[in-house]
C-alpha cells in the first residue's frame, strides 16, 4: 500500500486540499482557524522567501504534508544564517504509521541541503518529538512563560468570543508602522528589519497586535483568550528602555495577566523581571530544537547561542 504514495512539491493550487487535510489531522481550534490566507502569509509571503513545502498524495488525494519556513537568524558577529523552520505538517488519520511523517522530513531536508541552507528549527509538540530525535535533531531547551497577573486575574471569565482589543488593552495602537533600530544580537537572533517587522505584526490574516509606547521604546502586544481569561502577549519590546514599554503594557492591561518570554541573559528578559514578570514555575509553552546542515562556527545546541523572544517562536 506504501508503494502507491507518491510525493512532489506543494503547488498553490494544493492549498485547500491541504487545509482539509490539516483540519483532518489536527483539528481547528477556535482560535487557530485555518485559513487560504494565514497558509499563504507563512508559505508564499514571508520576506525570507517561499517555504519549501513537499505532499504525499495517492489515488490524486494529497495524504500527506511537510512545510519547512524560510528564516534568516544573525549571529552575534553578525553574520547571516540561511535557516529553515519545521513547522506545518500533517498526515491524514487513514494513512498514518506509514512513514510518511519520516519520508517527506528527509525530503524536505534534501531540498535544504540542495540550498546550502545552514540550520533547521522548531518547536515541536510532544508527539512529534521523538520523532525528530531519531532524525538527528538535538533538544536545546525548554520555553517557558513569564508572568504578571494582576487584580482581574481572580475574577476574569471572559467568553471565547469576547476579543474586541479594547477589552485587553487601554486604548489600542495598531503596530504598525513601527520604527525601529534593533539593537546588536547576543546569539542566533532574527533580523528586526522593516519588511519584517510589516510582515510579522501588520499583515497576520488572524492575529492583531498592537503597540505601547513609553518615551523612546515600544512593546508590541497581542490580545488572546486562554482557558477562559484574557491575557495580553508581549510579542516583543524594542527600544533602549524595554522596561519603560513593558510596565507601560503592564499598566494599560485590562486583562488577567501579562505574558511574556526572553531568552535568558538579553536585557529585554532583565527588564521584563524588572518590571513585575517572574517565571511561572513548572510551566514549558514550547520546547526547541535544532539540527545543522553543516559545520557551523556556533553551537546552536545550547540555549546560551539563542536571542529569541515570543515573537520569534509563536506563528499561530
Amino acid at each position: 500500500m506504501a508503494d502507491t504514495i507518491t510525493t512532489r512539491h506543494l503547488d498553490e493550487s494544493d492549498v485547500l486540499p491541504v487545509l482539509d487535510l490539516m483540519r483532518a489531522a489536527l483539528g481547528e481550534p477556535p482560535l487557530l482557524r485555518r485559513t487560504p490566507e494565514l497558509f499563504a502569509w507563512k508559505h508564499f509571503d514571508n520576506p525570507f522567501g517561499r517555504s519549501l513545502a513537499v505532499v504525499a498524495e495517492t489515488d490524486d488525494r494529497i495524504v500527506g504534508l511537510r512545510a519547512f519556513m524560510r528564516w534568516d537568524l544573525v549571529t552575534r558577529d553578525g553574520v547571516t544564517l540561511r535557516c529553515v523552520r519545521a513547522v506545518d505538517t500533517a498526515t491524514h488519520p487513514d494513512y498514518q504509521r506509514r512513514g510518511i511523517f519520516r519520508r517527506l522530513t528527509e525530503e524536505t531536508l534534501d531540498l535544504a541541503l540542495a540550498e546550502n541552507m545552514d540550520l533547521v528549527f522548531n518547536t515541536p509538540n510532544e508527539k512529534s518529538g521523538a520523532g525528530y530525535l531519531s532524525m538527528g535533531w538535538t533538544e536545546i531547551g525548554m520555553i517557558g512563560v513569564l508572568a504578571r497577573p494582576s487584580s482581574r486575574l481572580a475574577t476574569d471569565r471572559s467568553p471565547i468570543t469576547d476579543t474586541e482589543p479594547e477589552n485587553f488593552l487601554a486604548d489600542p495602537q495598531p503596530a504598525i508602522p513601527l520604527e525601529v533600530t534593533d539593537r546588536a544580537a547576543r546569539g542566533l537572533r532574527t533580523p528586526r528589519n522593516e519588511a519584517y517587522l510589516r510582515w510579522r505584526f501588520g499583515s497576520h490574516p488572524t492575529a492583531r497586535y498592537f503597540r505601547v509606547d513609553s518615551a523612546d521604546s515600544t512593546a508590541v502586544v497581542r490580545p488572546n483568550v486562554r482557558k477562559g481569561r484574557r491575557e495580553l502577549i508581549v510579542a516583543d519590546v524594542y527600544g533602549p528602555r524595554p522596561r519603560a514599554a513593558l510596565r507601560e503594557a503592564g499598566r494599560k492591561s485590562r486583562s488577567g495577566y501579562v505574558a511574556a518570554w526572553f531568552s535568558p541573559g538579553s536585557p529585554e528578559r532583565a527588564a521584563a523581571i524588572r518590571s513585575g514578570l517572574v517565571p511561572v514555575p513548572g510551566v514549558t509553552a514550547l520546547t526547541l530544537m535544532a539540527r545543522p546542515l553543516r559545520e557551523l562556527d556556533i553551537d546552536v545546541t545550547s540555549m546560551a547561542s539563542w536571542d529569541l523572544a515570543i515573537s520569534d517562536l509563536e506563528l499561530l
